[in-house]
């Protein structure tokens, strides 16, 4: 059988500082038990659950979204690969459609470059289809 890791051990391998996986842990995304002599100690396959943390957090799915879909597993288990897809199936859906409201904004940014803000009436994103003209000459809240 074999032996249960550290948390410099489990640091060490997954690239996580030892902060990270407290914090991880708080949050309830991995867990450890205790040793008679109250060190943490974690199960080796915490180092697939904090691989899929790290992926997810790197393409930009927030903690609590990763919490939830880890939290819905049977008795907290590991994800395996069919799991893997789910999620990541999901949260592909979620990033398509940010980069296509990036994309939106990196397109209306290239115009408001050359713009600078002397154009308010026409700007699409701080005033779009001149909303702000229905509300009579002068200065407007630009908060849209």
């Amino acid at each position: 059988m074999l032996k249960d890791l550290t948390v410099g051990e489990v640091a060490r391998r997954s690239g996580v500082a030892v902060s990270a996986l407290h914090f991880y842990e708080r949050r309830g995304l991995i867990e450890s038990h205790r040793t008679a002599g109250n060190q943490r100690r974690y199960a080796r396959d915490v180092l697939r659950r904090i691989a899929i943390i790290r992926v997810a957090q790197d393409v930009g799915i927030p903690l609590a979204e990763i919490a939830e879909a880890l939290s819905a597993l049977p008795d907290g288990r590991t994800p395996s690969r069919e799991d893997w897809s789910e999620m990541s199936a999901g949260w592909a859906k979620q990033l398509d459609r940010r980069i296509s409201q990036l994309k939106k904004l990196r397109d209306g940014l290239a115009d408001c470059i050359g713009c600078g803000c002397m154009s308010i009436d026409k700007c699409p994103l701080r005033n779009p289809q001149d909303r702000l003209a229905g509300k009579g000459p002068g200065a407007r809240r630009l908060q849209l």
